[in-house]
């Protein structure tokens, strides 16, 4: 059950898988391929270790979904009431850039949507979490612990920030920005790597981001339970409902955070 996992564990798993993505950030460190193509450092495995280990140890009956665990058949998971959904290092190609926007991310989804999601970013000690029912939260470092707002919706506003690249529109997302000018919106950009796009939306440093490209499921489930507490929705493109996890394919639709 629910009441039975402590936020507080799941916060203090990610600093420390953090801590270890940080120890290999600050070293000459080798970068593998994977099956996919996609990049992979000790510090994804290093993190991964860690964070798989802790959930194991203190919620044995809830199991885990990993970007770096071998994908478990549908078949088998399609009757888990809940489980873990772990990214333990979102960005590697930001790590490999050390541009430090890269994060940690441990969600527990419930029939279908995550319902406990923590988001740490090592690189400046940003922590944000949410719990069902409990509102979302940041906290940077020492500081003091603030809840997020999410803000109005982009509709209502007439100037509209969004999270996209402004020097990598596709097609999709131009069209989205083209429909925004044509309702006499003026569009302002911003840019950010892995989970912490959802996160700007969530602590209205941003007002949408239309994610109108490919992301797996353990991209996002964390964010998007921060989101939701925010006030926020992540709503599917096609079909204009929520996007929700354990799916058959673990690839996500295209989706927009507002």
């Amino acid at each position: 059950m629910i009441e039975t996992v402590k936020i507080e564990d799941v916060k203090d798993i990610a600093k420390r898988a953090g801590d270890e993505v940080l120890a290999v950030y600050g070293t000459e460190f080798s970068v593998d391929v994977k099956e996919d193509t996609s990049p992979l450092t000790e510090a994804d495995q290093r993190s991964n270790d860690v964070i798989v280990e802790a959930l194991n140890r203190l919620y044995p009956d809830i199991p885990v979904i990993s970007e770096e665990n071998k994908a478990v058949e549908y078949s088998e998971r399609k009757h888990w009431d809940q489980f873990w959904l772990v990214d333990p290092l979102d960005g590697t190609k930001e790590f490999i850039k050390r541009n430090g926007e890269f994060t940690v991310n441990i969600a527990l989804v419930k029939e279908q949507m995550p319902i406990l999601g923590v988001v740490y970013q090592p690189v400046g000690d940003h922590l944000y979490w949410a719990q069902e029912g409990q509102g979302a939260w940041k906290i940077t470092g020492g500081g003091e612990a603030f809840k997020l707002e999410g803000g109005e919706h982009y509709s209502a506003k007439d100037s509209v920030t969004v999270v996209a690249s402004r020097s990598h529109l596709t097609d999709e997302v131009q069209a989205f920005v083209d429909a925004l000018k044509a309702e006499g919106k003026e569009v302002e950009f911003l840019s950010a790597g892995s989970s912490l796009k959802l996160c700007l939306v969530a602590e209205g440093g941003a007002d949408v981001y239309p994610r109108l490209g490919p992301t797996m499921e353990w991209d996002t489930g964390a964010a998007h339970a921060v989101a939701l507490e925010s006030g926020r929705r992540v709503i599917n493109h096609e079909t204009g409902g929520d996007l929700v996890y354990n799916k058959e394919n673990l690839l996500n639709p295209f989706f927009i955070v507002e």
